[in-house]
């Protein structure tokens, strides 16, 4: 099969990352819950693909990863084109994840940022505006985390900087967190 090499790598960087960040997929998974017991909210984006993943992570919280039950609370700040190109045009792109939590975050609440470089610099700044909330913050990131790493409270660093096999396994670790929450939470 032509595709084999594809799966090989993606299958192999997978559990090499749940070898090395089990615990902390663990832990994560315990922040989001604790939050998510106390009312408060989880808030997720990331740039292009891990865009489109911050949504599909809150789409399965805010309806259902795989059962039907109540909603949990999850925002993607990466969806709303009106305030996404609003802070863009008139403060900078840099702002568009940080402004949004400047006015949707609490403390107590969880940031999911991914950026599989951990150097984009929007989500930097999200994460930076996080800690200056008491926002816990979660990183999905590729090897080594970038500047991510200082950022985050729960680091999940993919040991890869190849961007398709990085977020394979963000995928993975995202339905890995959905279905946990939803277990623990909806016993």
């Amino acid at each position: 099969m032509m595709y084999g090499p594809i799966v090989d790598e993606c299958h192999r960087l997978l559990e090499r990352a749940l070898a090395e960040r089990g615990d902390v997929l663990n832990e994560a998974v315990a922040s989001c819950v604790t939050s998510l017991k106390a009312g408060r909210k989880i808030l997720a984006f990331g740039n292009g693909g891990s865009a489109a993943e911050a949504q599909h992570f809150t789409a399965e919280l805010v309806n259902r990863f795989k059962k039907a039950r109540p909603a949990l609370r999850a925002v993607s700040l990466a969806t709303d084109i009106s305030v996404l190109t609003s802070i863009g045009n008139d403060a900078s792109f840099d702002s568009i994840f940080s402004r949004q939590i400047e006015a949707l975050g609490d403390a107590g609440d969880v940031v999911l940022a991914l950026s599989t470089s951990g150097r984009s610099p929007n989500v930097l700044k999200g994460l930076m505006a996080a800690r200056e909330k008491k926002i816990v913050t979660i990183g999905l990131t590729g090897k080594g985390g970038g500047k991510m790493a200082a950022l985050c409270d729960h680091l999940l660093d993919v040991p890869s900087s190849d961007t398709p096999r990085v977020q394979e396994v963000h995928l993975v670790f995202l339905h890995i967190i959905a279905g946990e929450i939803e277990t623990r939470i909806f016993l």
